[in-house]
């Protein structure tokens, strides 16, 4: 059976995808949280391999900062939440902050 016309005219709509904005997570330098902590939290919340880990948190120590990675705005701010419960439970001051990229 043919299909019958209803007077309507249908439109392809083109939807364009747009990229997810992506953040920047970087952990602060303080003077009391251990090294060995900033390494835990590197590769328990952010899944790093330790080597890699280490050279982040020598960034921390050395430099002031260490960028953790780039991540959307959602996973960004979720990590940075794991990273200050951790700290806090373990009452090291250690803070993370996100930047746009």
């Amino acid at each position: 059976m043919p299909e019958q016309f209803d007077g309507q005219i249908k439109e392809k709509v083109r939807e364009e995808v747009k990229e997810p904005e992506m953040y920047r997570v970087i952990l602060l330098n303080d003077d009391y949280t251990t090294t060995d902590f900033v390494v835990e939290i590197l590769v328990s919340i952010f899944h790093k391999p330790p080597i890699e880990a280490a050279k982040i948190m020598m960034d921390v120590h050395k430099k002031g900062r260490g960028i953790v990675g780039l991540y959307t705005y959602d996973i960004a701010a979720t990590k940075i939440a794991q990273v200050h419960m951790l700290a806090k439970e373990r009452e090291y001051p250690l803070k993370c902050i996100m930047e746009r990229v």
